[in-house]
């Protein structure tokens, strides 16, 4: 099964958080091949080097997660995907839909929009106007 998991979804997976237990549940339930765009691999690297500077994790800690997920990408958990042609018109369209009633943010939307027409059979995220919108593309949730 493909999945596409967000960022809020993919840093509770790889660095210990409230949600990190909901996160590697659904792993163990779905057992999925992440679907990752190099929006996705910016955003994770970036929030997991954010967690140092709010000092929720450190260096080692931060450094053992880039390493699984390294290792992740390596035997194909994690799956590297070019960010699809078409996500700016997709994300737009979603963005006049939805972005004045839901209050959606550019990148929760881009993550919709690639997860859309990467075909992902379902969606991971802990962002509840995020899985809304997902499920209003016809991507499942969880």
């Amino acid at each position: 099964m493909n999945a596409y998991a967000d960022t809020s979804f993919l840093v509770s997976l790889y660095s210990l958080d409230a949600n990190s237990a909901s996160a590697a549940n659904e792993i163990n339930r779905l057992n999925p091949t992440l679907l990752l765009t190099p929006l996705g691999e910016l955003e994770i690297f970036n929030a997991l080097e954010l967690r140092i500077f709010r000092r929720d994790s450190t260096r080692a800690q931060i450094n053992a997660a880039r390493a699984l997920l390294a290792e992740h990408v390596k035997t194909s958990f994690l799956t590297l995907q070019p960010m699809p042609v078409a996500v700016y018109e997709r994300a737009r369209l979603f963005a006049r839909r939805r972005s004045a009633k839901w209050g959606l943010r550019t990148l929760d939307i881009l993550h919709v929009a690639s997860a859309s027409l990467l075909r992902a059979e379902i969606f991971l995220s802990f962002d509840l106007r995020q899985l809304k919108l997902a499920r209003s593309t016809g991507l499942k949730t969880p």
